[in-house]
C-alpha cells in the first residue's frame, strides 16, 4: 500500500505541471485584456503601459509562466487583479462552502442510491424497477442548471418554502439551521445527477450478483431473499461503487461550480465564474489548479479505498 501511495504521489507532480502549463497558455490566449478594468476615459497610453508593467503583463509569455510557477512553489498564488486581494485568502474563505456542499450532496446521493439500486435490481422488470429506471434516465438527461432553476421556481417562488440563493439570511448569520435551509435546494440539484448514475450502476451490479452461484446456494438452503440482498449482495455491490466515486468526482466538482452559480452559493464555483468573466488571471489559474488537484486526489482516494476494501488486489502492482 505504501509503495502504491508513493508511486501515485510521484505521478501527481508531472501531471499538475502539465495541467498548469496548458491552462496558463489557454488563459493567456483567451480574448480580452484585464488592463481594461483599470482604464478611464482620460487615461493616456503611458499610464496604461505603467499599469501593464505593474501587473507583470508586459513580460514574454514564458517569463510570466516561470514567474507564476516560482511564486506557486513558494506558496504564493498571486494577487487578484480585480479584487485587489491575495488569491490564497480568497480561496480559503470560499473553499469550506464548496466542500460542505459537495460532501452533503455526495452523502445524500449515496444514502439514497444504495437502497434504491438494490430494490431496482431485486425487482427487475417490475413496476418499481420501471419507475426507478425512469427516474434515473431523467436525472442523467436533465442539465444541473435547468434542474436548479426548476427547484427555485417551484420551492422558492411558487411555494415560498425555501430560500432561492445565498448561504445565509441577513440578521441570522449565526444560525446553522438557516445555513441548512439555504443548502437544501443546491444539495438536491447537485446530488440528482450522481444519484441517478449510482442507482443505475448499483441496479446493474445487483442483477449480476443475484444470478451468482453463492446466491442460488443461499436460496437452496432456505435463506430469506431480503437477508441475502442486504447481507451478502450489498457487500459485493459496494466495491465497484468506490471506483464509480473516483470516476464521478470530476463531475461532482464541475457540478458544484454550476450549482453555485445558479444558487449564488458563496463557494469556489461562483468565485471561479466571476474570475473568468473579469479575466482575473491569477485567480483563474488558482481555481484551475485547485480543481484539478481535487479531482486527482479524489481518484487517488477512491483507488486506495478500493485496495483496502478488496484484499484480492492488494498484491497488484
Amino acid at each position: 500500500m505504501n509503495n502504491v501511495l508513493v508511486r501515485r504521489l510521484a505521478q501527481l507532480v508531472p501531471m499538475l505541471f502539465f495541467i498548469s502549463l496548458v491552462s496558463f497558455l489557454l488563459v493567456k490566449l483567451a480574448p480580452g485584456d484585464p488592463v481594461q478594468a483599470y482604464i478611464t476615459p482620460r487615461m493616456n497610453p503611458e499610464d496604461i503601459e505603467r499599469i501593464r508593467q505593474s501587473l507583470g503583463l508586459d513580460k514574454p509569455l514564458f517569463m510570466q509562466y516561470l514567474l507564476w510557477l516560482k511564486n506557486v512553489l513558494h506558496g504564493d498564488l498571486g494577487y487578484s487583479l480585480i479584487y485587489h486581494r491575495p488569491v490564497l485568502t480568497m480561496i480559503a474563505e470560499r473553499i469550506p462552502a464548496t466542500l460542505g456542499l459537495m460532501g452533503a450532496s455526495l452523502i445524500m446521493a449515496m444514502i439514497l442510491a444504495i437502497p434504491l439500486g438494490l430494490l431496482a435490481g431485486a425487482y427487475k422488470h417490475r413496476w418499481l424497477d420501471h419507475f426507478l429506471n425512469m427516474f434515473a434516465y431523467i436525472g442523467i438527461s436533465v442539465p444541473i442548471f435547468w434542474f436548479g432553476i426548476l427547484l427555485i421556481t417551484v420551492f422558492s417562488v411558487q411555494l415560498n418554502w425555501l430560500p432561492s440563493m445565498g448561504m445565509r439570511t441577513i440578521g441570522a448569520e449565526d444560525s446553522w439551521l438557516d445555513v441548512v435551509r439555504h443548502a437544501i435546494l443546491p444539495c438536491i440539484a447537485l446530488s440528482f445527477y450522481n444519484l441517478s448514475t449510482y442507482v443505475r450502476y448499483i441496479r446493474s451490479n445487483t442483477i449480476t450478483q443475484l444470478s451468482a452461484d453463492y446466491v442460488q446456494t443461499q436460496l437452496a438452503y432456505g435463506a430469506m431473499r431480503r437477508s441475502i440482498l442486504f447481507r451478502h449482495v450489498l457487500k459485493n455491490v459496494l466495491l465497484p461503487v468506490i471506483t464509480l466515486f473516483g470516476i464521478s468526482f470530476g463531475e461532482l466538482v464541475v457540478g458544484a461550480y454550476v450549482t453555485e452559480s445558479v444558487f449564488s452559493w458563496p463557494g469556489m464555483g461562483l468565485l471561479g465564474i466571476q474570475s473568468i468573466t473579469s479575466l482575473d488571471y491569477p485567480l483563474i489559474m488558482a481555481m484551475i489548479m485547485l480543481s484539478s488537484t481535487m479531482i486527482i486526489v479524489g481518484n487517488l482516494v477512491a483507488d486506495l479505498l478500493y485496495r483496502v476494501a478488496d484484499p484480492r488486489i492488494k498484491a497488484l502492482r
